[in-house]
C-alpha cells in the first residue's frame, strides 16, 4: 500500500509544473514534469507487477 501512497504524492508534487507548463507555457516546468511522468510510469508498472503477484498466489 505504500506503493501506492508515493504514486499520490508524486502526482501531487506534479500538478505545480503541469499548471506552469500548460497555462505558461514554462518548458522547463514542461521537463520536470516529463521526468516526474516517467517515474509515475515505472513506479505503476511496479504496482502492477506487484498487485499481479499477489493476486497469483490466492
Amino acid at each position: 500500500m505504500q506503493k501506492f501512497q508515493d504514486l499520490k504524492n508524486l502526482i501531487s508534487s506534479l500538478e505545480g509544473d503541469a499548471e506552469k507548463f500548460y497555462t505558461k507555457a514554462n518548458s522547463a516546468a514542461g521537463t520536470r514534469l516529463r521526468k516526474g511522468m516517467q517515474e509515475l510510469k515505472n513506479l505503476a508498472q511496479v504496482i502492477r507487477a506487484e498487485v499481479q503477484e499477489l493476486k497469483n498466489k490466492e
